[in-house]
């Protein structure tokens, strides 16, 4: 369990001699997943607007190597740069880790991932059910 201001992040898993290794590591790639969402936010980019550049980059293209050369030749430009620069409010720091949040989004956009994660794992192995977050409890 994790909590800073507003956020807070609970992940529990009982495993015993029958969980497999896919269910384990279906747990451990839906903390990753929420790490790398949440890591970016909470030091202060503006993922919200990247995303938006992300999605103008991928508008109508395909999933190809092609599509994602066309599109990183695009990363040097000024339009870029200025999204980035706005999405970092001012910490300059941030610059190199916005620009890998857009990289990221660009990449995911087009259909290619770097890592492991729920939606691939259920794909291999269909038993796998993506753990669904609590509905509507009720009162004590």
């Amino acid at each position: 369990m994790a909590k800073y201001n507003t956020w807070v992040s609970i992940k529990k898993m009982s495993i015993n001699e029958k969980t497999t290794p896919q269910e384990i590591v279906m747990h451990l790639s839906s903390i990753r997943q929420n790490i790398d969402r949440k890591a970016f936010e909470l030091l202060g980019i503006d993922t919200k607007s990247l995303d938006e550049v992300a999605s103008t980059f991928t508008a109508g293209k395909r999933k190809s190597y092609g599509a994602l050369g066309e599109i990183l030749d695009t990363f040097g430009k000024a339009d870029t740069k200025s999204a980035i620069e706005k999405a970092i409010n001012g910490k300059e720091e941030l610059k190199a880790i916005a620009g890998i949040y857009l990289f990221r989004t660009v990449v995911k956009n087009l259909g290619f991932d770097f890592d492991v994660n729920p939606e691939i794992l259920q794909k291999a192995y269909p038993e796998l059910k993506i753990p669904k977050p609590p509905g509507r409890q009720k009162k004590a």
